[in-house]
């Protein structure tokens, strides 16, 4: 029913909603605004509440296999509680408030100490705009089930034109009555909708009072200005309404204080007077349409390509398990690829029929098939414990989740196809399912400024993947590591070495950080080295953590008579063989 309204709704709008076809260029359009009074406490009581659920959550017994047919019904949604005197505050300057602490003189700009010497008792705690926008997206996907076309002003209010669902829901005042009722299921009662030419009217219409005069109230939360109508709405308001703070000052010096009367002004004097901003605040008080392109720019939704089955009756068997996802998994990974998206790593969540989850993430080195994906599932069937005790038929339900996606052109194969082969995946893949995730891996160049940190280990699910870290990036600086080429043989572990002289005296560093005479033979341990030294470099300082009191240590590079080279690196007083040249 809801595809269906939307889709009904985005067809009206084609129809006729479009500004080109119905309206003059620069005309304004007919606006709805959806605006939530005082959102950011809404966000951060619904924050604060699922929080505090989440804490109490283990202290409830779960016991899902206890739970019989006679269990009684949940109760009735309980009433919204008033909201207590609270405020948000930012760099000590309340930022928003609830209805409560404004009633008691509470004021948005005001000073945190002023606002507590005002209110005593009112609560204040940190305003994080993150959680603003986080809890205002349900509310987003919500409204575009029904209402296509939907633009994000800000977290709490949204716009869209009006033109197309008045004409499916048979009227404005029919659409912005639906727009209340999904408020409702949202238990956002406070929620105001308002209708008006343009989308500065029309967001000062949802603001109104249901007695202000050029507005109607044909129901509660919902206020429409009429046609041709928005100019005379915006006459008695304050100019602060169209403008900042600052330049609503400098109008105030010059006897412009409502709306109606900027709008009075002629444009070519606004615009040699004040410029850019000026003929901005006067087209929104003159309720006149965009100066360039649409007023209104409508966002992608974002599309969920999670996909589930219910398996009735549940399944046992893997292989049977396995066969009935094939089409889930190729529905799930055909809606990447019509997106121009692949799947690197997805999450399978198993539901057995008396509601235990087994929940595993998977990636992989390239991207997902829709068969790499039913193997998954294959797998992780096949791990789960088996407990005649348990009770149970199998599992019920089955939710592929893509976790990590990538653009497909990126994941292409060269022009030679140097990617692994299908079968080497699928036999690495199955290896490390049985033996561990750790079992099977493959060797990945990482930052650092010694050689043996620069190696790491990457398991085979894992594959090619970006650095999580700017310091884990082979292309990030690390003063001291060494430009390149980089030696042949990497010990594992240093190896100790001596270096001499031509007259046998140790060769070290001096204070200058110059060795302290040329070194003529050098010394490996477990290496046979018959050659004198021919040429070397310069030592250079590797210095890191030094607030700590980590020592300084020295890197030489050495060429011998014969063509082999090593690269040392002095410690403590010691010489170390870190790699070789072949």
């Amino acid at each position: 029913m809801n595809a269906a309204a939307a889709t009904g709704a985005a067809a009206a709008a084609t129809s006729g909603g479009t500004t080109s076809s119905g309206a003059s260029a620069g005309a304004p359009e007919r606006v709805m605004v959806f605006w939530v009074p005082d959102w950011p406490v809404h966000a951060h009581l619904r924050d604060q509440a699922e929080e505090t659920a989440s804490a109490a959550a283990p202290l409830r017994s779960a016991a899902p296999a206890q739970r019989g047919a006679a269990d009684p019904v949940p109760p009735a949604r309980a009433p919204v509680p008033p909201v207590p005197p609270l405020a948000l505050v930012a760099q000590h300057r309340v930022t928003a408030c609830s209805a409560s602490a404004r009633a008691a003189g509470v004021r948005v700009g005001q000073r945190e100490r002023d606002a507590q010497s005002t209110l005593p008792a009112l609560e204040v705690h940190p305003h994080r705009p993150e959680v603003d926008a986080r809890r205002f997206a349900p509310v987003l996907a919500a409204l575009e089930e029904r209402f296509p076309g939907i633009e994000p002003r800000r977290p709490g209010l949204c716009a869209l034109r009006a033109r197309g669902p008045a004409r499916y829901y048979g009227g404005e005042e029919s659409a912005a009555r639906i727009l209340q009722a999904i408020a409702a299921e949202l238990d956002l009662p406070g929620a105001r909708v308002g209708i008006a030419d343009g989308v500065f009217a029309a967001e000062q219409a949802a603001r109104a009072a249901a007695d202000d005069p050029g507005v109607g109230a044909p129901a509660e939360g919902v206020r429409i200005v009429p046609p041709h109508g928005s100019a005379a709405f915006l006459a008695e308001l304050p100019v602060s309404r169209a403008s900042d703070a600052g330049f609503a000052e400098v109008l105030h010096g010059l006897g412009i204080r409502t709306l109606g009367a900027l709008a009075a002004l002629p444009e070519d004097a606004v615009r040699q007077r004040f410029g850019a901003e000026g003929i901005a605040a006067r087209r929104r008080a003159s309720a006149a349409g965009p100066v360039h392109g649409a007023e209104l720019r409508p966002r992608t939704p974002a599309r969920d390509y999670a996909v589930e089955l219910v398996c009735e009756p549940p399944i046992d068997a893997e292989e049977q398990l396995s066969f009935a996802c094939m089409s889930l998994a190729e529905a799930c990974i055909g809606g990447l690829a019509e997106s121009g998206l692949v799947c690197t790593a997805l999450r399978i969540e198993l539901t057995d029929d008396i509601g235990v989850r087994h929940e595993r993430e998977w990636a992989h080195p390239r991207r997902f098939s829709a068969a790499d994906a039913v193997g998954r599932i294959r797998w992780q069937a096949a791990a789960i414990a088996r407990d005649p005790e348990r009770g149970g038929a199998g599992i019920a339900r089955v939710r592929i989740v893509p976790v990590h996606t990538d653009r497909a052109a990126a994941h292409e194969p060269g022009l030679w196809s140097t990617e692994p082969d299908d079968r080497v995946h699928h036999h690495l893949s199955r290896t490390q399912s049985r033996l561990g995730h750790t079992a099977v891996g493959t060797a990945q160049l990482s930052g650092g400024r010694l050689l043996v940190d620069r190696q790491r280990f990457v398991p085979w699910s894992i594959g090619r993947t970006r650095a999580r870290r700017a310091r884990d990036s082979p292309a990030a600086p690390w003063p001291g590591a060494i430009p390149g080429p980089a030696p042949s043989t990497v010990f594992p572990r240093p190896l100790p070495a001596a270096l001499h002289a031509a007259d046998g005296a140790p060769v070290g560093i001096d204070a200058d950080e110059l060795l302290t005479a040329d070194p003529a033979w050098l010394g490996v341990a477990g290496a046979r080295i018959d050659s004198p030294v021919q040429h070397w470099s310069r030592p250079w300082t590797i210095r890191e953590r030094w607030w700590e009191g980590a020592p300084e240590r020295f890197r030489l590079q050495l060429q011998l008579a014969d063509g082999d080279a090593w690269l040392l690196i002095r410690t403590a007083d010691a010489w170390l063989a870190e790699g070789r040249y072949d």
